[in-house]
C-alpha cells in the first residue's frame, strides 16, 4: 500500500503588508499611559533598563524576593564545602550597598510618590433613577429607614440597611445633595440636627 505523502503549500510572500510598520509594532511596548514614566523613557534602551534606571520593579516577584526552594536548594549546595556551609559575606554587603544606591532617574519615583498621595476628589456620582428614589423617600420618612422598608415604590424590596447607606451616600455627594436641598429651598436655611426629619431613627444604635 502506497502511503500517502505530506504536501506543503509553497510559501508567498504578502505584498500588502507593510514590513516597516509591522516591525514597529513587534518592537512596541503599547502605550504607556503614565505621563512621568513615558517622558523618562529612552527609546535606545530596552524596557527593563528603563525600569531599573527609574528604580522601579519590572518583576514584583524578584523585588519582594519571594521564597524559590529550588532556588535556595541549588545556592544551598553550592555553599557546601567539605560537608560545612560557609557563610558569604559579599553577597549580604552588596545587598546593603544595592540598596542604599539611588537609581539615575530616581526623581520618576520621587514623582510617583507626590502624586500618590495627593488628595483626589471622588467622581462616584449616583444614578439619576436612584437620586429621584431617595429623595422621594427622604422627603416622605425623613431618615427613618424602617417606614421606607414598607413603601409601595420599595420594589426590589431593600432592607433598611441598604436604603440606610444609599440615603448616607445620596447626603455625601456634595454635587447631588447640594441641588436636592436648592430645588426645597434648603440652602441658605440652617439645618437644625434636632429636628426629626434630619435625625436618624431605628438605627443599629438604637437596637443595641
Amino acid at each position: 500500500m502506497v502511503r500517502n505523502l505530506k504536501t506543503r503549500r509553497q510559501k508567498k510572500y504578502n505584498y500588502d503588508k507593510n514590513r516597516k510598520n509591522l516591525k514597529k509594532k513587534l518592537k512596541s511596548t503599547g502605550k504607556i499611559k503614565c505621563p512621568e514614566i513615558k517622558n523618562a523613557m529612552d527609546k535606545r534602551r530596552t524596557l527593563t533598563t528603563n525600569i531599573d534606571d527609574m528604580g522601579l520593579a519590572f518583576d514584583v516577584n524578584k523585588s519582594l524576593g519571594l521564597p524559590n526552594s529550588k532556588r535556595d536548594r541549588i545556592k544551598f549546595v553550592k555553599k557546601l564545602q567539605n560537608g560545612f556551609v560557609e557563610e558569604d559575606q559579599t553577597d549580604s554587603e552588596n545587598e546593603n550597598e544595592s540598596k542604599t544606591e539611588l537609581a539615575p532617574k530616581h526623581e520618576v519615583v520621587e514623582k510617583l510618590e507626590r502624586d500618590a498621595k495627593e488628595l483626589r476628589e471622588s467622581k462616584f456620582r449616583l444614578p439619576k433613577g436612584q437620586v429621584k428614589f431617595i429623595s422621594y423617600l427622604i422627603d416622605k420618612y425623613g431618615l427613618n429607614y424602617k417606614k421606607m422598608v414598607k413603601d409601595h415604590k420599595n420594589y426590589d424590596q431593600e432592607t433598611w440597611r441598604q436604603l440606610r447607606a444609599k440615603c448616607r451616600k445620596f447626603m455625601s455627594i456634595p454635587e447631588q445633595f447640594s441641588k436636592y436641598l436648592e430645588e426645597r429651598n434648603l440652602v441658605d436655611c440652617e439645618i437644625n440636627p434636632l429636628d426629626p426629619q434630619w435625625q436618624e431613627t431605628n438605627t443599629d444604635i438604637e437596637d443595641e
